[in-house]
């Protein structure tokens, strides 16, 4: 086979190893190669060690080298999972198992292909924060609702080859992928010679980004995609455009890597970088810790990039040393990626799809919300900016008296009043300086006497077990505990909406009321609904400005000028009083963490305790269902499945499920947290005897398809179009127009074998990665999704799944169609054989007997993503793969 790849031995650092040389293909005509960004030349690595001619070929190669349009088959080094999208996949690898029982076929050889990480950090709820007892409380009740998910996990240990499982209480999954599981080069020692190559990686979270900041490329997919690639399958997309950011200068003191991602999600969303990857590079990079970096990173999905890449440098070695790497493992990424070409070289010039600049001395201190991530603020502006948002977007009358009295309580509350205030995981729990920071603050306001507002519910959950140690070592935990910043466990918590109960007080006064009330968190998602159902406006904010609006207690209050309290003698105390300059961070940090901690928890990550090793799953090789459980239920997504692909035909009588407006999120589609009584899902639970205190939440209950259709659209702040002022999980029934629940109007239509569409505005599945939000329509009956865009993973998702993602195309959307939900809908065109981006014909039947039709464009983007469509679904073509290899 005439190919360009070129295998080559040498030793690089320590080690005599073998590697697919970059600049011996350049040499062997394939020009341009050394101009490449750094990200993309990972990317080419990928495609010749994997070209074959058929799936790789030379001319694919040679086309994505040189910027022409192509599709990457790209094949990861490792995946990893976090337990909400990863169990529900070990789920269906369960049920593929059983398939291929029923097939008469050995289910032992369902197994994943390459190494996958699952890590349990998304179970954790805050039911206690502000006291000593928090951490054990919580972790106990969190392995009391979750002892059969955990119990699945443990059996998944024990049946599936290439599977490791990380038990619950030691961080979050960006997190340790960063300090323990990211190599930066990988090392394959299976055969004769050692093989190198870039470490690279898939996460069933959209911030899996956030391992860019350690120059590691890897993004975020549905579970669906993930499964696909655990199996050995190529997960392939259109060759992305890479835009590079130019850095300069340095941030100006009381300026936090927090206040620049924030601002940097909002100069791309403006720019608009949905499928594209970024790539930094300029002298400013000098001035950003590896910590700073995956700040940055982790946010990629709340500006919309695909990937965020820091190519390596002495900053990314300086990180390995301080995180425990050894010495070996650090000589060969340094040589490796200097081998390559992958060494940052501000000399090189790197043929970007396009440049701009971001000058880090023009960043300053911010905040963002209410209600969207790229929704940035100057902090000195953040109160003018709630004020207007509460008679604006909240339609509140202000000239009314808004206090509310809080039942045994001596205090009230308006709105603008913090409920929550969280440190969480994820964003900023990753980087030292941050948290450092924020005990440094709260050091100082304990010590002048100030105190948190009693109607702030606090909560700290570090993303590591490190940062427990460090806190701890810098003696700043007791002064964080004096606020109610106790330690309350390792996991995502607030920004995943497992922010726990408020008080039963707080609780009673809320209920029921229009009150504005605002959580502040630290995390990366403030979208309606998600955090708490009774916060209502959610602002992101570094780890020190969330314990100032713990102490100021309302973003009525200007936190730049008002004063957060009063100290000892009764004298004001500001923000500029108690804010730790930048010398006494970085003394902190540097005082207080050392490698040996890495390398401490790093030998102890696999490790459960007593309690995760005494579960007891049984030695089969195909696991044990019970019909009567509420956590874990085998899905239908097989039933039925034979050897032929069904093919797509056209779809016609299609009747509107929902019409909706832009940035629907898959917290929209599909959200995460509580499960309220009365909600089509706490129906279900009641009505199999379990209690209301036991519901968990609506994350942790994805291993059950009927909990997946029932949680499909239940999001309490969902505006349908099709009603008016509502808001919450609600629909009409078509053609007579009665208002119910959208899951109600799912099973009727269902029982009439009616099919159903979703129509919907820009930037439709934006958000979290969860692949619930695809497969609860497709549950649900729906065919199709037809908006004016799309988000990355979600588009993805719903391919995966069977379920059509159609885009709108030459201005016409929902509201030039003048839709109100009365009409039907047919989607024409389908008959004959899929190809990519092709355009087929969406006709609008209205109520009065017309009828209209417009080209839309079909966005199967690849060649695969047609396979898959025409096989029902990537879950059917995995089963059909095994079944036909077995017969082999």
């Amino acid at each position: 086979m005439d190919s360009f790849a070129s295998f080559k031995k040498k030793k690089l650092g320590n080690k005599e190893v073998g590697y697919y040389s970059l600049r011996a293909a350049e040499a062997a005509g394939l020009k341009g190669v050394e101009n490449l960004p750094h990200c993309r030349k990972i990317l080419l690595e990928n495609m010749l060690r994997k070209e074959d001619g058929e799936i790789v070929t030379k001319e694919a190669i040679r086309s994505f080298v040189k910027g022409d349009p192509t599709t990457v088959p790209f094949y990861p080094a490792r995946v990893y999972l976090h337990d909400l999208l990863g169990l529900p996949l070990m789920v269906e690898l369960a049920s593929i198992r059983d398939a291929m029982v029923a097939a008469k076929a050995d289910p032992a050889l369902v197994n994943p292909t390459i190494p996958v990480d699952l890590i349990i950090d998304h179970s954790l709820m805050v039911m206690y924060s502000g006291n000593a007892e928090s951490q054990a409380k919580n972790e106990e009740i969190e392995f009391q609702r979750n002892r059969e998910r955990f119990t699945l996990v443990r059996w998944c240990q024990k049946a599936f080859k290439n599977f490791r499982a990380i038990p619950p209480g030691k961080g979050i999954m960006h997190q340790i992928n960063v300090e323990h599981l990211a190599k930066v080069v990988w090392l394959n020692e299976d055969g004769d010679m050692p093989v190198v190559y870039p470490d690279t990686v898939l996460g069933t979270d959209s911030h899996t980004p956030m391992v860019n900041g350690v120059s590691v490329v890897g993004w975020g997919v549905g579970g669906i995609e993930a499964e696909a690639a655990m199996m050995g399958r190529n997960v392939s997309f259109s060759a992305p455009d890479v835009l590079g950011i130019n850095l300069s200068g340095s941030l100006k003191p009381g300026v936090t890597a927090t206040d620049l991602v924030l601002t940097i999600t909002e100069m791309l969303r403006k720019y608009g970088v949905v499928d594209k990857f970024v790539e930094f590079f300029g002298a400013g990079l000098d001035n950003l810790s590896v910590p700073d970096r995956a700040t940055i990173s982790n946010m990629a999905p709340e500006y919309g990039a695909t990937c965020v890449y820091f190519p390596v440098d002495d900053q990314t070695l300086r990180y390995l040393r301080l995180t425990g790497r050894t010495d070996d493992e650090i000589a060969l990424a340094e040589a490796y990626s200097k081998e390559q070409g992958l060494w940052r070289d501000d000399g090189v010039k790197l043929n970007f799809t396009d440049t701009i600049d971001l000058d880090l001395d023009t960043v300053v201190p911010c905040l963002a919300g209410p209600r969207r991530p790229e929704d940035r603020v100057d902090l000195d502006k953040a109160t003018a900016l709630f004020n207007d948002a509460v008679t604006g977007y909240y339609k509140v009358d202000a000239s009314k008296d808004r206090k509310i009295a809080v039942p045994g309580e001596d205090f009230t509350l308006d709105d603008g009043s913090v409920i929550i205030a969280a440190i969480t995981s994820c964003t900023n729990t990753s980087n030292p300086a941050l948290v450092v920071a924020a005990g440094l603050l709260a050091k100082k306001a304990v010590e002048k006497g100030l105190s948190r507002k009693p109607w702030v519910k606090p909560s700290l959950a570090p993303g590591s077990q490190v940062v427990g140690d460090y806190l701890k070592k810098a003696g700043l935990q007791p002064y964080l505990d004096k606020l109610g910043y106790n330690i309350i466990g390792y996991g995502c918590t607030t920004c995943n909406g497992m922010s726990g109960p408020l008080s039963d007080n707080i609780t009673k006064a809320l209920k029921d009321k229009d009150l504005v009330a605002c959580a502040v968190l630290s995390g990366n998602r403030n979208f309606e609904g998600r955090i708490h159902p009774m916060a209502r406006a959610n602002f992101i904010a570094s780890p020190p400005l969330v314990v100032a609006y713990a102490l100021a207690g309302s973003l009525k209050v200007d936190i730049t000028k008002d004063a957060l309290g009063k100290d000892k003698d009764g004298k004001p105390v500001y923000l500029k009083d108690i804010w730790p300059t930048p010398q006494e961070v970085q003394a902190a940090v540097e005082s207080s963490i050392s490698p040996e901690m890495f390398r401490t928890r790093r030998a102890e990550l696999f490790t459960g305790g007593k309690t995760w090793d005494d579960l007891s799953p049984g030695d089969a090789l195909t696991y044990g269902w019970q019909a009567d459980s509420t956590y874990i239920r085998k899905p239908p997504f097989f039933d039925g499945v034979g050897p032929t692909p069904p093919g797509m035909h056209d779809i016609k009588g299609m009747y509107p499920l929902a019409l909706l407006g832009d940035s629907i999120t898959t917290d929209h589609i599909t959200p995460s947290g509580a499960i309220k009584l009365e909600s089509a899902g706490g129906v279900y639970l009641t009505g199999h005897g379990v209690p209301e205190n036991d519901f968990n939440s609506y994350g942790t209950r994805r291993g059950n398809f009927e909990m997946v259709s029932r949680a499909t659209f239940a999001n309490i702040r969902l505006r349908n179009e099709m009603l008016d002022g509502v808001e919450g999980s609600f629909t009409k029934l078509m053609p007579d127009g009665k208002q119910m629940t959208i899951f109600d109007a799912a099973n009727e239509y269902l029982k009439r074998g009616e099919q159903l569409v979703i129509v919907a505005g820009k930037e439709y599945g934006c958000g979290s990665s969860r692949d619930t939000a695809a497969k609860g329509p497709k549950l649900l009956g729906v065919k199709a999704i037809v908006a004016e865009s799309f988000e990355r993973i979600h588009r993805s998702n719903l391919v995966g799944m069977g379920v059509l993602p159609v885009q709108f195309i030459d201005g016409v959307t929902r509201k030039t169609l003048k839709l109100d939900g009365t009409e039907t809908f047919d989607l024409t065109g389908l008959e004959n054989e899929l190809t990519p981006g092709m355009e087929i014909t969406f006709t609008v039947h209205r109520k009065d007997g017309s009828s209209e039709s417009v080209p839309v464009r079909l966005r199967l983007d690849t060649e695969d993503e047609c396979v898959t469509v025409m096989n029902g679904g990537i879950l059917p073509l995995i089963l059909r793969d095994f079944t036909s290899r077995a017969a082999a």
